[in-house]
């Protein structure tokens, strides 16, 4: 069975376009179990199939921290037919990931969101059509407020792409708001590469703002775009499969949120 999850899942990867890339590469297993179950195992709880200990793909024992989240990965694997989908399968790939990567390089993950925050999605706003202008101020303003006050900074606005350095007080303060526990980083860091933005992913772990609503705001500008010109179907297709990634990692962020919830 170990062998089988290491080919069906391949290596574990933080990136969401590069899982998808691996996903559609690695050919489709037949179920190869009967049944999937939550057990009590060292360090929280673990996953069974068929009695046997589900593992990762570098071969370490597959164990949440809590019940709910085990739970919940055994709920993908109980809900796949004759064959396994990997991506019908995000919390397990999160786990993977959790598990084989973040636990072992956690400062470089964390430093990955902070590099993130430098260029936030929420700081570059368009400077026409007005609609747009006024669209975005009026999703994003909300959280650059939040986040003023939370990491005690005053960010910087810019229109374009061209680039505005951040004060580094409040860098600095995001980085001491990242958290340490390797469950919560790795849910941390997927959702901020999900929707482009440190912030909006701090503001979902913070709970100052829900899954949908964060979502919604990192989706702006296509939003836009699909209301002039039309909803792209292979677009929409990504996006869906891009937000049950996301619904993971909100899963995770909802069980650990921010320690300090001010704001």
């Amino acid at each position: 069975m170990k062998d089988l999850i290491e080919e069906v899942f391949g290596q574990s990867r933080l990136d969401p376009n590069e899982i998808a890339r691996e996903t559609m590469r690695t050919p489709l297993r037949k179920r190869f179990y009967q049944l999937a179950s939550v057990v009590e195992a060292q360090g929280g709880y673990g996953v069974e199939l068929d009695g046997r200990g589900l593992r990762t793909p570098a071969k370490a024992p597959l164990v949440a921290p809590n019940a709910a989240i085990a739970q919940a990965i055994a709920d993908e694997w109980n809900a796949q037919g004759e064959e396994i989908k990997p991506a019908s399968m995000p919390l397990t790939r999160l786990a993977n990931s959790i598990i084989d990567g973040v636990a072992s390089r956690s400062k470089d993950v964390a430093a990955e969101i902070v590099k993130y925050a430098g260029s936030d999605l929420v700081f570059y706003r368009a400077d026409t059509p007005e609609a747009l202008v006024a669209r975005q101020s009026a999703t994003w303003n909300p959280v650059i407020a939040w986040a003023d006050a939370r990491f005690h900074g005053r960010f910087i606005l810019a229109e374009g792409i061209h680039h505005v350095a951040q004060p580094q007080t409040a860098l600095d303060a995001i980085a001491q708001a990242v958290p340490e526990n390797a469950w919560a980083l790795g849910a941390l860091h997927l959702a901020t590469t999900l929707t482009g933005s440190a912030l909006l992913a701090l503001a979902l772990a913070a709970g100052k703002l829900d899954a949908a609503q964060v979502w919604h705001a990192a989706h702006v500008d296509e939003d836009w775009n699909f209301e002039i010109w039309g909803a792209d179907e292979a677009v929409l297709a990504r996006r869906a499969a891009r937000f049950a990634d996301f619904e993971a990692a909100s899963l995770i962020l909802r069980l650990f949120p921010l320690a300090d919830r001010a704001g």
